[in-house]
């Protein structure tokens, strides 16, 4: 390559460096200058007063829990038709407190073509400590049945609710 040509094209490539530093800098200052005039022309909004209010409601029925028992109730909160949510309460005792403790729960529907009961659903979870009272929500949509919740814990006897129906 000669002399005269490396010369234009190292002027060529001077020159478009030289243009793209100008774009930059004009770009840069656009934005800027953009944002100089969108913070000065904002105004603050104005100070909006919230009130908070609480009621109380009483309970209106108190569902006590003890071990060796399971507690089926219906909540109020349950959806709309065949949609109905549930509380199951019992009191887990642990016999060695230092070791934690696992449990499940099942909720059995009752199947009339096989005369026995069926797992519709299952959770586990577990606890350390001495005891505790447990709680699940099941919620069973459209399927209407009669229903029972059992509660197993490790190296016991599972404890079964009375059976209850769901109606649509």
């Amino acid at each position: 390559m000669s002399t005269t040509r490396s010369a234009a094209v190292l002027a060529s490539g001077t020159a478009n460096a030289a243009k793209l530093f100008v774009a930059a800098l004009a770009f840069t200052s656009a934005y800027v200058g953009f944002s100089a005039y969108s913070s000065a022309s904002s105004t603050p909004e104005p100070a909006r007063t919230v009130s908070l209010s609480a009621q109380e409601v009483p309970i209106t029925e108190r569902l006590s829990a003890q071990a060796g028992k399971v507690t089926v109730s219906v909540l109020a909160d349950g959806g709309a038709g065949c949609a109905k949510s549930y509380v199951a309460r019992s009191v887990v005792l642990n016999p060695d407190p230092a070791q934690g403790m696992a449990y499940g729960w099942r909720l059995s529907r009752w199947s009339s073509a096989t005369k026995s009961w069926r797992t519709y659903l299952v959770d586990h979870d577990g606890f350390a400590g001495a005891a505790r009272t447990v709680e699940w929500r099941p919620q069973i949509t459209g399927n209407p049945g009669w229903y029972r919740v059992e509660l197993t814990a490790e190296d016991a006897k599972t404890v079964k609710s009375d059976r209850f129906q769901v109606s649509c």
